[in-house]
C-alpha cells in the first residue's frame, strides 16, 4: 500500500502542476498502428524509443509474451477494436529475447497457483473445460511465439484480410529489431 500511496501524492502534484500537458493527444493512433508487446518491464519505455515513437504515435497491448492465446479472447478483441474503431491500419507482434514466457514451466505455475488457493480450486477447472497446462504454456523461442501470434492474427476470421500484420523481436538489453515475418 505504501507504493500506491507514494502514487498517488506523485498524481496530485503532477495534475497540479499540470505535468500531463506534453502528453495531451486524441485517441486515435497517429501512425495507424496497433502493437501487441511483452509487459516485461524492460519495455516500458525501451520499447517507443527504440522504435521513435511518441506519445499518440500507437495503440499498445501489452501481455504476458505477447502472445494472442485464444482467437476470441482480449487481445484479440483489443486488436480488433483498433482497427476498426480507433484507425489502426497495421498490427505489430513484439516479442522479446530473454522473455519469461519462454521459461514458464506450466508443472511449477500450477504447484505455486496450489500453495496459494489450494490444489483443489487448481484441479477444478479441468472439470468445467480448461487445459491448465495448454493455456499456461509459453513457447520454445520468441520467433516462434512471434510467429504463432502473428499467424493467430492473419488468420482470424475478422480481421481484414489485406491488413498487414508484422511480427518482430527487440532486444530487451540494445533496443535492436529484428524482423521475424513480413
Amino acid at each position: 500500500m505504501n507504493t500506491l500511496n507514494e502514487v498517488l501524492k506523485y498524481n496530485e502534484q503532477f495534475v497540479e502542476n499540470k505535468g500531463y500537458e506534453p502528453y495531451e493527444t486524441t485517441g486515435l493512433p497517429d501512425k495507424r498502428v496497433v502493437i501487441l508487446s511483452c509487459m516485461d518491464t524492460r519495455l516500458v519505455e525501451l520499447l517507443p524509443r527504440a522504435m521513435n515513437l511518441k506519445n499518440g504515435d500507437v495503440k499498445i497491448v501489452k501481455n504476458a509474451g505477447a502472445v494472442v492465446s485464444h482467437p476470441f479472447g482480449s487481445i484479440m478483441r483489443s486488436i480488433l477494436v483498433a482497427v476498426y474503431e480507433l484507425q489502426a491500419e497495421e498490427v505489430w507482434v513484439i516479442g522479446h529475447h530473454d522473455c519469461g514466457m519462454g521459461k514458464v514451466n506450466p508443472n511449477e505455475l500450477l504447484h505455486k497457483m496450489e500453495e496459494s488457493v489450494t490444489k483443489e480450486v487448481v484441479s477444478s477447472m479441468k472439470h468445467v473445460g480448461i487445459d491448465l497446462h495448454s493455456w499456461l504454456k509459453g513457447f520454445t523461442t520468441v520467433q516462434d511465439g512471434v510467429r504463432d501470434s502473428v499467424s493467430m492474427i492473419e488468420n482470424h476470421p475478422l480481421l481484414p484480410k489485406n491488413l498487414p500484420v508484422h511480427g518482430l523481436v527487440i532486444d530487451p538489453a540494445t533496443g535492436k529489431l529484428d524482423r521475424v515475418t513480413e
